[in-house]
């Protein structure tokens, strides 16, 4: 019987953000960004993930007024890949990457957002990354919206609502496809696109309290409109920039099974996946799904469009489909469900529990066979190939006395993963080009602002308030990860 591994030229890597990562928040030009902004949860139920997106402009007001503190804005020290960055790719090196998915900063390169000419100090920091990359034959996956546009954006424009903001992002992404046309060949344009809807200040800088009498929801999607002609005209002019460039679209993959077979149940898990779906089928089809239309109707919500958005979109829909998969959720119609049912976290959201599954540390719900199942779904939807740039295991790691971290629970998690991954692939005849795992190196985790929630192979010496030494140390997943990297994962079924 042949022995199962992987497809030749599977890129096996791992993924980070600016925002949560980088650090050097004030160095190099680098103007704000919202996520700058973005307070600790360390004193709120990291569960409730509504209270945790709740920013008003008192909020941000605070914020700026104390540029200093790292504690209660700990994405702005992240794990300071502005200054580890070489360590860090020789690790991911040593390791065996054949891809690391990052994001670029936009506030680094074009500070208030607006600006007429780009930071050059911000330049040239990512061409030393890229080219650390490429020396040992790393490829850049590259996000070019990762959850934090440039603050002045929201301040003078309104965020994303402002039609102008597209202008401004179409420069910034010629701007970066001229200058690392030469280093970088598959991108992202933004990240979970969908998110939006949940956390709308972080990815479309919407600030409900700057929308006095407007029926925010309608604004959201607006905003969303904006960013739908700007991922089609930043695919335009990354494939005319870049001849052989791929560029993708960037999913929240929130999976959803009805709770019974009753059929409101059935229904009710359907309508949820749509609730997510209408996002990717909008970037991939280039037009917007006939049950979104019926939404946008039946809600009185009206989307403002220019004479040439509709062509634009279908003109330049999304090479590849990305996503983030942590775990699956039930769901439950809340007319016949009982009043008790047990609720779980997830990414961003909170869910009916499955009694079936075990969870994590912060209550997500472990569902390897989730993995397949969404690979499925959307594969058949899109017929487009996959790309899994999101998954992990969060969890808190301990430091033994020897120094080590033995974190097998992560070898486990990922280790069902990615045999469910591979059936996807193998029985199910899913097209897949790669798998970055989140968090590759301990950040500061998106949902939660802890240091505490690590994902990562590689270890960093820094809590939640920010006190470390910030030094890197290798988890036992480390050496796991290197040899199913080494074997194209037919290590995983000796």
């Amino acid at each position: 019987m042949k022995k199962r591994s992987f497809p030749k030229g599977f890129l096996w890597g791992g993924a980070t953000a600016a925002n949560q990562f980088e650090g050097g928040w004030n160095e190099g030009g680098k103007g704000w960004s919202v996520s700058d902004c973005a307070r600790s949860h360390l004193d709120i139920d990291v569960k409730d993930y509504k209270a945790q997106n709740a920013v008003t402009s008192a909020d941000i007001e605070e914020a700026l007024a104390h540029p200093e503190d790292e504690v209660n804005y700990p994405k702005r020290h992240g794990s300071d890949f502005y200054h580890h960055y070489k360590e860090d790719i020789r690790m991911m090196a040593e390791m065996g990457f054949k891809v690391f998915r990052m994001s670029i900063a936009w506030s680094r390169i074009f500070p208030n957002g607006d600006d007429a000419v780009p930071n050059e100090e911000g330049l040239a920091f990512y061409d030393r990354v890229f080219d650390e990359c490429l020396k040992y034959g790393i490829e850049p996956l590259v996000t070019m919206s990762h959850y934090e546009p440039p603050l002045n954006l929201v301040l003078n424009y309104r965020g994303w609502y402002s039609r102008e903001v597209i202008g401004f992002f179409t420069r910034y992404v010629e701007t970066i496809c001229t200058r690392y046309k030469d280093k970088v060949k598959y991108w992202l344009t933004f990240n979970e696109v969908d998110s939006m809807i949940r956390h709308p200040y972080t990815t479309g800088g919407l600030v409900e309290d700057r929308f006095p009498g407007m029926n925010f929801e309608e604004v959201i999607f607006q905003a969303m409109h904006h960013q739908f002609v700007a991922s089609a005209l930043a695919t335009k002019i990354c494939h005319e920039i870049i001849p052989g460039s791929m560029v993708g679209c960037m999913l929240t993959k929130l999976t959803y099974y009805p709770y019974t077979c009753r059929p409101e149940d059935v229904l009710m898990a359907q309508q949820m996946m749509r609730s997510t779906y209408c996002y990717s089928d909008t970037q991939v089809f280039g037009e917007y799904p006939a049950y979104l239309l019926s939404h946008f109707a039946n809600n009185g919500i009206h989307i403002r469009k220019e004479q040439d958005d509709d062509a634009i979109m279908k003109a330049y829909p999304v090479d590849f489909v990305s996503f983030s998969y942590y775990h699956s959720s039930c769901s439950a119609d809340p007319k016949t469900a009982p009043d008790d049912l047990d609720t779980a976290a997830g990414n961003t959201i909170t869910a009916v529990k499955n009694p079936y599954l075990p969870a994590s540390d912060w209550g997500w719900q472990i569902d390897p066979i989730g993995l397949r199942i969404s690979m499925v779904d959307l594969y058949d939807r899109y017929r487009k190939p996959l790309f899994i740039v999101e998954n992990g295991l969060g969890a808190v790691d301990q430091v033994k006395e020897d120094g080590t971290i033995d974190d097998q629970y992560r070898i486990d998690y990922l280790d069902a993963h990615f045999r469910s991954m591979l059936d996807a692939m193998e029985l199910d005849g899913v097209e897949c080009l790669g798998y970055t795992s989140w968090g590759c190196i301990d950040l500061v985790s998106e949902s939660t602002k802890q240091m505490s929630k690590r994902y990562g192979y590689i270890y960093v010496d820094c809590d939640d308030y920010g006190n470390g030494t910030y030094k890197r140390i290798p988890k036992k997943s480390f050496y796991w990860y290197k040899k199913v990297i080494e074997t194209n994962g037919s290590c995983l079924f000796e």
